[in-house]
């Protein structure tokens, strides 16, 4: 259960319905035990109210029934006595047919004991000394409808338990949503870094998120210090090779190994060898770095000015042409889609006769960009060798004039498909999708 929101839920009806169950079952007994105590002192009252009734009489001891309850003359009336001493014992009218369990000791019965018509009767005895006699008093009243009351208690409770821990739900339910606001608000706002759109999040947080902020937004401070401090090393590393390696071109050229055409040749070709090998791994080692994402790549802003460029340098003949959504962006770092769309239009603006385009469509999952011209193209045999594990596609192609290195170095830094096809137009179709970030 990863969602904070249910664990929350369930850990306040656990414990809700834990406590409320004990404090329903607490006070019902509470309840009734006070309710036991009272019945207890009136069938006291009624026990010595019996005492009082029994008289001494020409045989013996007598009850006066003048003086009993007109509830012990009724039938099943709820309301029963039996008296004991001697051999002798006498019980209410209100037993009608059936008698009454004597109980083994004097005190109040804790079970309820089986009563006339299948009542619950709670059952008081008392030991009496009357006109020199041990009598055994045994008072009992229905305890029948007290329990059908808690019974009903019980129901009720229970239904306004439910609705109550509905209604607590429903608040909690609103409560953690309001609470948790702030966490979606900042989740946003990530999402929003990653695209570009902010370079910090927001502090005006909640105090317990406040350190998370911070941590946050030092580390993309640190992160966006530390990357542009790389990024200076690396051009101030490319800078201060290009010099020592034009000398040793120059030098691999020059007179003194004229006698030496091999040598000078062997020379020249691993020294452009290093050149591009260097150029590319500083390429790589940029790209690499690019932790957070820079402005977002504009189509409508960027696409038209890269093809008057493009215009410019291949002539006016070329027709140059671009097609994407409205308002469409792309959520990568501008100079370096820049430099992917410009090495991929350039080199179809080379090999194409009359016509160039560019196509960018968003999926639900990528983005796929399309470069397309009708030039000579490349044959499909030759295609699946330009991805060969360490090749490069200027170094396979020969003649098409691909130098698309850094094209490709890009698309796999950005997890992204290169795809080499036919295109309609009748030349090569060099498709890239990039997944959506």
């Amino acid at each position: 259960m990863r969602s904070i929101q249910r664990r929350l839920s369930l850990g306040l009806v656990s414990v809700m319905v834990i406590v409320g169950v004990a404090l329903a079952q607490t006070s019902l007994w509470l309840f009734e035990t006070g309710l036991q105590r009272y019945l207890e002192a009136g069938l006291r009252n009624d026990s010595e109210s019996l005492l009082v009734a029994l008289v001494r009489g020409p045989d013996g001891l007598q009850l006066h029934e003048k003086r009993l309850s007109p509830a012990y003359q009724r039938p099943f009336s709820g309301h029963y006595f039996r008296i004991d001493f001697a051999d002798t014992h006498w019980r209410s009218r209100s037993l009608w047919d059936q008698d009454l369990p004597q109980l083994p000791e004097a005190g109040l019965k804790g079970n309820l004991q089986l009563g006339p018509e299948g009542q619950q009767l709670l059952v008081l005895r008392e030991d009496y000394k009357r006109f020199g006699q041990s009598i055994s008093i045994s008072v009992a009243q229905d305890y029948t409808p007290v329990r059908e009351s808690f019974r009903l208690m019980r129901q009720i409770g229970l239904v306004l338990g439910l609705a109550a821990l509905l209604l607590v739900l429903i608040l909690q339910r609103l409560t953690v949503r309001r609470a948790l606001r702030p966490l979606e608000t900042a989740r946003n706002q990530i999402a929003q870094l990653q695209q570009g759109q902010r370079s910090q999040l927001d502090t005006q947080v909640p105090l317990e998120l406040e350190p998370l902020v911070a941590q946050i937004n030092h580390l993309l401070a640190h992160t966006e210090d530390s990357l542009k401090r790389s990024r200076n090393a690396l051009g101030n590393l490319g800078h201060a090779l290009k010099t020592p390696l034009a000398v040793l071109l120059s030098a691999a050229s020059s007179e003194a190994l004229k006698d030496h055409p091999e040598l000078s040749k062997l020379l020249r070709d691993q020294l452009e060898h290093v050149q591009q090998r260097l150029n590319r791994e500083l390429n790589r080692a940029r790209l690499a770095g690019e932790t957070l994402p820079g402005a977002l790549f504009d189509c409508d802003k960027e696409l038209p000015g890269l093809l008057a460029t493009l215009n410019m340098i291949h002539g006016e003949h070329l027709d140059l042409s671009y097609h994407a959504a409205p308002g469409l962006q792309l959520p990568w770092d501008r100079e370096d889609l820049l430099e992917l769309l410009g090495n991929l239009l350039d080199n179809a603006c080379k090999w194409a006769d009359a016509e160039v385009r560019l196509t960018v469509t968003e999926t639900a999952h990528s983005y796929v960009l399309a470069v397309e011209d009708d030039g000579p193209g490349i044959p499909e045999t030759q295609r699946d060798q330009v991805f060969s594990r360490g090749a490069r596609l200027d170094e396979q192609i020969d003649g098409h004039g691909l130098g698309l290195g850094i094209v490709r170095d890009i698309v796999e830094v950005w997890g992204g498909v290169l795809q080499l096809q036919e295109s309609a137009l009748g030349g090569l179709k060099v498709t890239i999708e990039l997944p959506k970030r």
